[in-house]
Formats: C-alpha cells, sequence, structure tokens
C-alpha cells in the first residue's frame, strides 16, 4: 500500500469516473486503474462497484477512502513539518463561504489578505452549508466562512461578526417612514424568500415564525435564487425582504427606490465564523485569514 495508491482512490471516488480520476492525478488511465486493481487485491475486497456507465464506492470502500483521507492529510502535515521555519504563507489557500456571504465580503477580504500575505495566493468558492461541510471534510477546501451554529467532528469555529437583519422595501412603501418594524407584522404573502437549502432561509423563518405558518405550502410565498434576486424583484415591487446588513449595498438603483429598516428590539442577527479542520497543517495561514476577516467587519454597515 502506497500513498499513491491512496491517492488514486480518493481520486475515483470523488470523480467516480476513471478518466477524470487519472487526469486529476496526472497519470494515465491505466496507470490508475492499475493501481487501483493492485490496492483492492492487497486489501482482499472491492473498494469501488463498476459498470459499463458508473463508478460507485461500495461500502466499506467509503469507510476505507474517508481513512485514506486522513492518512493522506496526515501526510502532508509531515511534510510541512519538515518545513517547518518556512514561510506558511506561500501556497495557496482555499477558501468557501456560503452564498449569502461570499458576493459581499470577498471584495473586502480578498485586498485585505493580499496587503496581509501578499505570496500567498487565495482561492474563493461560494456553495450551500452542506457543500462547504463537505469539501471542507474531505480536504477540498482548506477553510469556510459559514454561519453559526455550525458542528462538526475535528473542526474548529471562530466567530468573526455578527451582523444584523434589515427589512428591504420599495421606496414607497407604507413602511417606508417607520423608525423600525416588528416582526410579527410581517405577511409571508409579501415577504420574499431564498429557496430551501440556504440556512439564511431557515434563520429568517427561525427569527421570524410567522413567516413559516405557511411555509411549504402551494398557495403563498414567491422564492428567489439569490439575494441578488430578491433585491431586484422588491425594487420591482413584488413585494418586501428580509437580508443581512453586509447584502444591503445597492448600486443599482436611485436612492428612493429602495430602502430598508431594522427590526424593533429584540432584532434578529446572524454570528458568521470561520471553520476549519484541526488537523490542517497550515495554522500561519488560518491567524492571517481570520485577521484578514476581523478587518472587514465593518463592511456596509448602516446607521439607523
Amino acid at each position: 500500500m502506497t500513498l499513491t495508491e491512496l491517492r488514486y482512490i480518493v481520486a475515483l471516488a470523488r470523480e467516480q469516473h476513471f478518466g477524470r480520476a487519472a487526469a486529476e492525478c496526472f497519470v494515465s488511465q491505466p496507470t490508475l486503474s492499475a493501481g487501483v486493481k493492485k490496492l483492492e487485491k492487497e486489501l482482499g475486497i472491492e473498494l469501488f462497484e463498476r459498470t459499463r456507465n458508473a463508478v460507485r464506492v461500495s461500502d466499506m470502500g467509503q469507510r476505507i477512502i474517508q481513512q485514506a483521507r486522513k492518512v493522506l492529510e496526515e501526510a502532508d502535515a509531515v511534510k510541512e513539518l519538515a518545513k517547518e521555519g518556512k514561510d506558511q504563507l506561500s501556497t495557496p489557500l482555499r477558501v468557501g463561504a456560503i452564498y449569502t456571504i461570499g458576493p459581499y465580503l470577498f471584495p473586502h477580504l480578498v485586498p485585505k489578505l493580499a496587503e496581509l500575505a501578499s505570496d500567498m495566493p487565495l482561492y474563493i468558492e461560494e456553495n450551500f452549508t452542506a457543500v462547504l461541510r463537505r469539501k471542507l471534510r474531505q480536504g477540498e477546501l482548506d477553510a469556510i466562512i459559514i454561519a453559526l451554529p455550525f458542528t462538526e467532528p475535528d473542526v474548529l469555529t471562530l466567530p468573526i461578526y455578527d451582523e444584523a437583519f434589515r427589512i428591504l422595501m420599495p421606496g414607497h412603501h407604507p413602511w417606508a417612514e417607520r423608525e423600525a418594524i416588528n416582526k410579527d407584522e410581517l405577511s409571508r404573502d409579501e415577504v420574499l424568500l431564498l429557496g430551501e437549502g440556504h440556512c439564511f432561509r431557515d434563520q429568517i423563518l427561525e427569527a421570524c415564525p410567522v413567516l413559516g405558518v405557511h411555509d411549504g405550502d402551494d398557495g403563498s410565498g414567491v422564492e428567489a435564487t439569490s439575494l441578488e434576486t430578491i433585491r431586484h424583484m422588491v425594487a420591482s415591487g413584488m413585494g418586501i425582504s428580509i437580508l443581512p446588513e453586509s447584502a444591503l449595498g445597492n448600486n443599482y438603483y436611485a436612492p428612493d427606490v429602495l430602502t430598508s429598516k431594522p427590526f424593533s428590539t429584540p432584532r434578529p442577527e446572524r454570528t458568521v465564523a470561520l471553520a476549519w479542520r484541526a488537523s490542517f497543517p497550515r495554522p500561519k495561514a488560518i491567524d492571517v485569514l481570520a485577521a484578514a476577516l476581523k478587518q472587514c467587519t465593518d463592511i456596509n454597515r448602516i446607521e439607523d
């Protein structure tokens, strides 16, 4: 059993295709196939179910590949330890963020991180919490930016900032002249929400239970795929919505087209946090990322 063979089976499990897995490992398809078969013969079990059209991981293969990922990460840690004293900020850092944070945080984070670690390239990705969780666990991402609560075995979290929710409405809305809005006044028929799968939707429904009364039926409520889509729908007069404070910046419309109002106290909010594997072998990179994030905490703050 070799680290190379472990890399082969991890890549094949991820791609579920011999050709793509071989390309990822920079070897020919016959080389990768032979390496996988050699490991299966040594272990005495089939790690993959092969058909003419698909490659699937077997039940026992799932457990072995999960352990293989840990072995490969520990092997990388050994390499990093061997380089101790050298710069941990000279190789790419892979960072993911949920859809309702990334578009508004990354424009501030990228230049700030470039100031603090100019030799560390940054790979960024936006996705759902569930996808980011899986990619972090599998080592495809080094750190993710999510909203708490977030729990995962062997993953550390660091709260970065708290962010209030605000109500976005057309400038001519009857509430536009009010100082604050009570969440019990909201109507599911008027409030535009993100579709299922977005954790921000769940946070809104938890903070404003009145919106969940009809959630899931086919008679009320309009849903959107992104906060930007929601902003345009509100501007067109389709309803009102609830957005995190950082997402309220508006460069598309005249000042009187949209307005936002805070909630009456207690005001709902979310805590944005950084999460990374406890075994990640570049703690200095995490420290710099956390420092850059904390310097971005004043993004798009609104004075009431």
